[in-house]
């Protein structure tokens, strides 16, 4: 029986233990759901305040955004009213004269309108209908000139429009000056100035739609010189000409201009660029021939003479430098010479240096000469004396190609040019070229005389 309430004991106490138990892990689970239900309530409240904040950001964000595109467009508009006025300044100050113009046709055609309609006005003529028919006669007259001006810039005959145009002007000056003069008889004037109204606008706008064009004074002095020039070409060179209009019958229309017709026209016939031909050259080559005698012949001409003459521009038949010969064809003669210092006027000749400013070049090569056969005879007793006449005789044709080869290379003909060629001594070389001077001097005589000759036989 002990045992048994014993045992009911223990249940008890265990069933308090475990009712304890329970109720300390009830706690526990109430305290921890109310743990977690703050931390959630904390969160929610930390997700509504970032969204709170985020809200306003992007809020500042498109207000500070709506200010910028409304400040960008305000700036547009303001750049925009900025260039319109800048353009208008400019057309202002570019065309003064259509802005006066312009205001001197509205001071013009308003008054004539209100003295037109004042007109039929008087003349027992509706008001309204008054300013319509008044309104049309000078409307009129303004679509006629605008209409010949579109005519006139599309390249058209506007004629007949500046013929309507000032008949409708007349007729409206001639309805105010009937006006005015029956109106105020004692004052003439005032009809004259009424009826000048109706005309001072068609004339401003004539005056400056047509006396601002045409040509100036310098255009049409040129085209008054291409027409002589093609009037001259054709008088001239009247087989070119016809050859010319030839190759433009026979080519596409504007398939080349009339010059380059021309042109062509001429190397077909003369064989050379325009403005040349074999006859030119000939004569050109002639003439340099001729000028080289003339210098060869004048060995006692004065330097600045001949100097003068060279540098006139008489080798060249064409404007051009003196070195440049005639176009297409190059310098037929080289002129290193007139690249040095003046040297004499035998040595623009080829002739050698005998003129004064030569002397002092001639001195020294003599001592030059000098001082080396000297030095020879001392060094050699048996020192072999010059040429004599009979060998310089037998050289005197290799000495003549030598000063040939010399005055074409552009140099004189001096004693060491030729010592140099044909190998020989310098005092030999210097008679030498005594006697191929005065051989070519003959030889040019005897030509000139030939010439003049056959000449005088032809006439």
């Amino acid at each position: 029986m002990s045992s048994y309430r014993e045992e009911r004991r223990a249940d008890k106490v265990a069933e308090r233990a475990q009712d304890r138990e329970d109720m300390r892990l009830k706690l526990e689970a109430q305290l921890k759901a109310k743990e977690i239900a703050a931390e959630q309530k904390r969160k929610d409240a930390e997700a509504k305040a970032e969204q709170a904040r985020k809200d306003a950001e992007a809020k500042r964000r498109q207000e500070l955004a709506d200010k910028r595109a409304r400040q960008q467009e305000k700036d547009r508009k303001k750049a925009a009213r900025r260039a319109k006025v800048g353009k208008l300044t400019r057309w202002l100050n570019q065309n003064p004269v259509t802005v006066f113009v312009g205001f001197v046709m509205v001071c013009s055609i308003v008054p004539a309108v209100i003295s037109q309609v004042g007109a039929l006005a008087d003349a027992g003529v509706f008001v309204l209908l008054a300013a319509l028919l008044s309104a049309m006669l000078e409307g009129t007259a303004w679509a006629l000139t605008f209409m010949g001006k579109q005519a006139e810039d599309a390249g058209r005959p506007a004629g007949k429009y500046r013929v309507a145009t000032w008949c409708t002007a007349v007729l409206a000056a001639a309805v105010n000056y009937w006006h005015w003069a029956e109106t105020l008889p004692e004052h003439t004037w005032v009809a004259v100035v009424f009826a000048a109204s109706s005309l001072i606008a068609i004339y401003l706008w004539d005056m400056k739609t047509h006396g601002s064009h045409g040509k100036t004074r310098e255009e049409r002095r040129r085209e008054k010189a291409r027409r002589k020039h093609l009037k001259d070409r054709r008088k001239h060179h009247k087989d070119i000409a016809e050859e010319a209009d030839r190759l433009l019958s026979a080519l596409p229309f504007e398939a080349v201009s009339e010059e380059e017709a021309f042109a062509t026209a001429w190397r077909i016939r003369k064989g050379a660029e325009p403005g040349l031909s074999a006859e030119i050259y000939a004569a050109a080559t002639d003439a340099r021939v001729q000028l080289g005698a003339a210098f060869e012949l004048g060995e006692h001409v004065r330097p600045e003479l001949v100097r003068a003459g060279m540098l006139a521009s008489l080798y060249n038949p064409l404007p051009g430098r003196l070195s440049e010969g005639i176009p297409t064809l190059g310098p037929t003669l080289p002129l290193p010479a007139l690249q040095r210092p003046s040297e004499g006027a035998t040595a623009l000749a080829g002739i050698g240096l005998y003129a004064s400013e030569g002397a002092s070049e001639k001195a020294r090569e003599k001592a030059s000469e000098k001082a080396s056969r000297n030095a020879g005879d001392s060094a050699n007793g048996n020192a072999r004396r010059g040429r004599s006449d009979e060998e310089l005789e037998a050289l005197l044709p290799d000495a003549l190609k030598a000063a040939a080869e010399l005055v074409a290379e552009g140099n004189p003909i001096s004693a060491a040019g030729l010592a140099k060629k044909l190998g020989i001594r310098r005092d030999d070389a210097r008679r030498l070229r005594d006697r191929v001077i005065a051989e070519r001097k003959l030889r040019l005589i005897d030509g000139a005389g030939a010439d003049e000759s056959a000449a005088v036989a032809g006439a």
